[in-house]
Parts: structure tokens; sequence; C-alpha cells
């Protein structure tokens, strides 16, 4: 059964047997395994990425959306706990809450990243939040445009649209009602990845990350919005690795 579950929750585009460390991707709204594929790429075979793929989109399409974040994390922590060790965490935009909600979990069981990676999100307990989830379709998909990452003409395609709006839906309401526990955070290292032009981040909100762990804290912000990544991947690659490949 874990082996089914590994299978079925995470993708390795670029198996690296031989690389001594692991880094487990979590991806945005909306975002499949797939989003990564490139990221993979560029850490490899140095780092070897196994992304997570949530319920509800491309081949899991038909099951039921998790719509709650800590309920997610809870399932994703017993996915990672079963890959092979030592593994770090990267998150982006809602990953970087999940990746954390992970992080702690696992440390509660005593398996500790090398690193936490969270990319484009303010600290788990800055609410700003706003319920973009029970907006009507067109204002919400215009938020979700309006990020950037996604060409919006694709939304013209009702069965796309169709297709689309569930997984979105259930991951921006599983954002928006997320709301911090206190408890013990977590003793890894933290790296808060941001771009300077981010339409929905503002940029002190990342240091709120440093409150979060008793291990190193860092930041580095990078030109781009929302979806730096894309643009920066070589940097990105170069930052993790560099961390990854050092002792903490």
């Amino acid at each position: 059964m874990a082996g089914q579950d590994l299978l079925s929750w995470t993708r390795c585009f670029h198996p690296a047997p031989a690389a001594e460390m692991r880094l487990v991707a979590f991806p945005h709204a909306g975002g499949s395994a797939s989003a990564y594929r490139a990221f993979s790429a560029a850490l490899s075979p140095t780092v070897e990425v196994h992304t997570t793929q949530y319920p509800g989109r491309q081949d899991r399409m038909g099951e039921p959306i998790i719509d709650d974040l800590h309920t997610l994390s809870e399932r994703l922590a017993d996915i990672v706990s079963a890959l092979p060790k030592p593994f770090a965490l990267f998150g982006h935009s809602m990953g970087a809450i999940v990746a954390f909600e992970v992080a702690r979990l696992l440390e509660a069981r005593g398996l500790v990243p090398a690193a936490l990676f969270v990319s484009a999100r303010r600290g788990p307990d800055v609410l700003k939040e706003k319920a973009h989830h029970l907006a009507d379709d067109d204002t919400f998909l215009a938020e979700v445009s309006r990020l950037g990452g996604t060409d919006p003409s694709i939304f013209d395609d009702p069965d796309i649209r169709a297709l689309a709006l569930p997984a979105l839906r259930g991951d921006y309401k599983a954002v928006e009602s997320y709301r911090y526990r206190p408890g013990p955070d977590v003793t890894c290292p933290v790296v808060a990845l941001a771009g300077n032009a981010d339409p929905v981040l503002d940029l002190p909100d990342i240091e709120n990350w440093r409150e979060h762990t008793s291990g190193p804290f860092e930041t580095e912000v990078f030109e781009g919005g929302h979806f730096f990544l894309d643009d920066n991947l070589d940097a990105v690659s170069a930052r993790i690795l560099g961390r990854l490949t050092v002792s903490p």
C-alpha cells in the first residue's frame, strides 16, 4: 500500500539514484506535479526531486479535492516519511504553507528536513487573505490570471474551464481558510524566496518566516512576479544546491 501511495502522490521526472539528497516539491494553487519538470531537471543529478501530485488534477482528476491545508499536509507527511532520506522541502505559494506544515509534522516524528524553502508566500501567521474562491467564475479566473503563470486565453475554452475550476477553487479555499495553529514550529534552516514585483506579496511579510524556525533563516529576492521561478530557474537552482551541498 505504501508503494502505491508513493506512486499516486509523487512524481520523479529525473530519477537520480546516486543523489545523496532528495527535494520534495509542493505545487502552487491549481498547480500539478508537471509544473516542476524543468525545476527537477535543473537540480538533477545532484538532487533528486520528488514532486507531489495533489488529488483532483491531471491523472488524479477523478479523485476528491482536499480543500483543507491541514488535512492535505497530514496526508502528505505520511507520504514524505516513506521517501528515502535525507530530504529537503520546497513549496511555492500555496505549496510553501503545505511544505511548512508537512515539516512541522515530520519534525514531531523526529524527521528533520535538511532545509525548508518557502517561495512566493508570506509567513504563516500573516493574515491578508480574501475570499476569492467565493467569487463568480469570471471574477475568480481574473484573479488567477492576474498572478501570471497561466495564459488567460485557455479559460476561453469551456471544456478546459470546466476541468480547471474545481481544483483551482478547492485550492484557493484551502489557502484562504488556512489558519496557523500555534505550537512547535521547525528547527531546520528556512530559506524564503520571492519576486520583487509579486502583485500579491508584500516583501516585508516574508520576514515573518524567521519567527517560525529556531534554525538559520535566509531570504533572497529575485527579479520577477509571483512566478519568478520561471525566469530565474538557474539562479534559484544554484541557491538551493548551495544550501543543500553545505552543512547547515
